[in-house]
């Protein structure tokens, strides 16, 4: 990446704002957000974590850190590796870049491919070109849940390992 693409992504991600998130992400939909996942994982056995990220940090916009690698690392900051029957997702929203990945735990990756991960997000990122944040959010996590139904459905009582709450960065 050449000095004049990487500045004006630094400044892209230096650009974004809390209000940008908020605007994006009020309170109403996070309520529904947190809703949806709590409601899914009554169905199935997997863990949902959705991290909204209004920016990356400067350093590693700079340094050109993808979108995926930022992913793998909250991946790991947050333990979402680190649920009982290894089934943690991780849902990652770039709000800067309006670029989604979604990382799965080795149990889950074994079933699922890459192609259906794209699937969903691209469910959201076209949402999100459109300004429906709300919709297409609530649309992939449907779709997340469902997938998660069909691969590991529930088998009675179980804790939610993860918050539910999606994280704003």
């Amino acid at each position: 990446m050449g000095f004049t693409q990487r500045f004006k992504r630094a400044w892209r991600h230096l650009g974004s704002s809390s209000a940008d998130a908020k605007r994006a992400f009020p309170e109403a939909t996070l309520g529904a957000i947190t809703e949806a996942i709590t409601a899914g994982e009554q169905t199935h056995r997997g863990e949902v974590r959705l991290i909204v990220e209004k920016a990356l940090p400067f350093d590693d916009a700079w340094d050109g850190v993808t979108n995926r690698q930022r992913a793998l690392a909250l991946f790991a900051d947050y333990g979402v590796w680190d649920t009982e029957d290894n089934c943690g997702v991780l849902i990652y929203i770039n709000l800067a870049e309006h670029k989604v990945d979604i990382v799965a735990d080795r149990g889950i990756d074994r079933r699922i491919d890459s192609a259906t991960w794209q699937a969903v997000c691209r469910t959201m990122t076209e949402g999100f070109k459109a300004g429906r944040f709300h919709d297409a959010t609530l649309a992939a996590i449907g779709q997340v849940n469902e997938l998660l139904r069909q691969h590991f459905p529930a088998n009675g009582n179980r804790s939610n390992e993860l918050p539910d709450k999606p994280l704003m960065l």
